[in-house]
């Protein structure tokens, strides 16, 4: 049994290495650099306005409400996910299932908005229809798929992640895994561009995490650190 714990950890470790991102042209981009780019997205845009909206079917619906709640409550980020029962079954009752986040976002969606769809094949129809009626809205979209390389949401994002794994619980784990590294990331710049000398009571921190962006959004020197921070950090629990 051992054995098989040791290769679950080392597979998912690889697995991390292994993601692919890609711009909405279809270019590849460094994973770092993917990751640092829509961390910059979300904060702009949400500090400019914005809101964040996340879809997801099954355990990528659990992934959205995870996003929902922890970029508004830590994130100080306005958000929210559709997984209401009543919207769920109003709406595939009424229109179809494959219907059930267009719909919705095609109503809140706005110009300036950053859309998370999230489907383990990417190819989940109602996930498709979703993230093209946010590209329509003009959203910031960020797709998160997993499965064959192939799939059609890899292509409807303005940033894609792509974790290549056929299996459920390894894609769902990167996805969560992602979403919480933008977070994250996030969080730790708005408290890196606080000068050292500056007092940070118990409100002040709480009035920081929520203060966004300046006017200029935060350089790329300064969110790759704490990226590469995290990726040493990872790398050393891999050698252990």
């Amino acid at each position: 049994m051992r054995e098989h714990i040791e290769k679950h950890h080392r597979d998912f470790v690889h697995l991390l290495d292994a993601i692919a991102v890609t711009d909405e042209r279809g270019n590849s981009v460094e994973a770092q650099e993917g990751i640092e780019n829509v961390c910059r997205a979300v904060e702009a845009q949400t500090q400019a306005g914005g809101k964040i909206l996340a879809i997801g079917n099954g355990g990528s619906a659990v992934i959205a409400s995870h996003i929902a709640v922890d970029y508004w409550k830590n994130g100080r980020m306005p958000a929210l996910a559709f997984n209401d029962g009543a919207l769920l079954t109003c709406l595939g009752n009424d229109f179809g299932y494959e219907h059930v986040f267009e719909k919705p976002i095609e109503f809140f969606a706005r110009e300036g908005d950053v859309l998370f769809a999230i489907s383990s094949s990417g190819r989940s129809e109602n996930i498709l229809r979703g993230a093209r009626a946010g590209r329509r809205r003009g959203c910031y979209v960020i797709t998160l798929s997993g499965f064959g390389a192939d799939n059609p949401l890899r292509s409807l994002g303005t940033c894609n992640f792509h974790v290549p794994s056929h299996e459920y619980g390894a894609v769902e784990v990167a996805h969560q895994y992602i979403c919480h590294c933008i977070l994250d990331v996030i969080m730790q710049d708005r408290i890196d561009r606080v000068p050292a000398a500056a007092p940070i009571g118990e409100d002040g921190a709480d009035e920081l995490l929520g203060a966004g962006l300046p006017a200029r959004a935060p350089t790329s020197g300064i969110l790759s650190r704490r990226i590469r921070r995290e990726s040493r950090a990872l790398a050393a629990a891999q050698s252990r």
